[in-house]
């Protein structure tokens, strides 16, 4: 039981590390970076009165 309950308290102190692979950090930096790009996109519309892609022109 001793062994699970350090992994388990190793890994909640380290949940904002930059870890490759499927793993709980990665979950949580992408999802971080996702939440930016949805407020970017939704900026970019409000201030410009445009869609994203006519703002870049793609359309």
């Amino acid at each position: 039981m001793s062994a699970n309950a350090n992994i388990t308290s190793s890994m909640s102190n380290k949940r904002n590390t930059w870890l490759w692979g499927f793993t709980p950090q990665t979950e949580l930096w992408n999802g971080r970076l996702a939440m930016i790009g949805f407020i970017s996109a939704v900026l970019i519309e409000v201030f410009s009165g445009q869609g994203l892609l006519h703002f870049w022109n793609i359309l």
